[in-house]
């Protein structure tokens, strides 16, 4: 556990969190969305600062990063909690966490970033992804890690759901190689009842991305009844090109039941080659079709 970054008291006791768009408000002895960040006496604490939960080596198309470092191996972590709830979440087990105190603090060792730095060195990984989970609220451990990296000349990566704030983003970067992106939908009403959330700041922090200078790839999962139509997949297309250019990469992922989506059907072969005509057709010059 450790103090959080961005935050802002207040004289009554509560905080606000400056991590994500949500900017939750948290009165003494609560949590935020996240379940992660709690104010404790007034002071918010990052309860996850270090307890890695998910630690794997994986090929970085794995990301997916298919004009980053390709054909490389990338070290891979994860701490627990979310800032979404999406309903179809792939990593619900460790992501959407209702008590995370009782069920994952307690039993989780606190890793010190030099270890992780150690360990992708080891394994002879030339980068480091925080992933599988959203590293925007586990910001405090991975920016320590970022910073060592650099030292050591890792890459490093951050497979987002795009919704950190502006003051965020601005930290993390300059430490920042490349970055997956979820671009869910196109909607705000998808982004609200699937995940909790919102479009517009992710469309925003998308624009920062590339100004930055960050490899950006883009991943949308085509659920459907829900995005699988020409409309919202031509609008993803078309601010994918106007927006990030038309070298940035677009992965198309099939969706299959899980969760609590789990009454959908999957995602059939025909609605992936038709969301790959679409961004091709709007000028796209890199479209991959995965998970199928």
């Amino acid at each position: 556990m450790q103090e959080a970054i961005l935050y802002q008291k207040f004289p009554s006791g509560d905080v606000q969190c400056h991590l994500c768009n949500h900017f939750c408000k948290i009165e003494l002895d609560r949590a935020g969305k996240c379940g992660v960040r709690k104010n404790i006496g007034g002071i918010l604490y990052a309860l996850s600062y270090g307890k890695v939960i998910a630690e794997h080596l994986d090929p970085i198309e794995k990301k997916p990063l298919y004009r980053f470092l390709p054909g490389t191996v990338t070290y891979s972590l994860a701490c627990p909690g979310c800032n979404f709830s999406c309903l179809n979440c792939q990593n619900h087990d460790i992501s959407q966490i209702d008590d995370y105190l009782s069920k994952i603090n307690a039993g989780l060792p606190e890793t010190k970033p030099e270890e992780i730095i150690e360990r992708a060195l080891q394994a002879s990984c030339p980068s480091i992804s925080y992933t599988y989970t959203e590293p925007t609220i586990y910001a405090e451990f991975a920016l320590d890690c970022m910073r060592l990296a650099k030292e050591k000349e890792l890459k490093n990566v951050w497979v987002s759901n795009g919704f950190m704030t502006g003051d965020l983003l601005a930290s993390v970067a300059p430490l920042l190689d490349a970055a997956n992106i979820d671009l869910k939908f196109f909607t705000e009403k998808h982004y609200q009842e699937i995940c909790g959330a919102r479009l517009q700041p992710i469309l925003d922090n998308l624009v920062r991305l590339k100004n930055y200078g960050v490899h950006l790839e883009i991943t949308t999962l085509i659920i459907p009844t829900l995005n699988n139509n020409k409309t919202e997949l031509s609008n993803i297309a078309k601010f994918i090109y106007q927006e990030l250019g038309s070298d940035t990469p677009w992965h198309l992922s099939a969706f299959y039941p899980t969760y609590r989506l789990a009454e959908l059907y999957p995602t059939k072969n025909e609605d992936i080659s038709q969301a790959q005509e679409i961004g091709l057709g709007a000028g796209l010059k890199y479209v991959y079709a995965g998970n199928i």
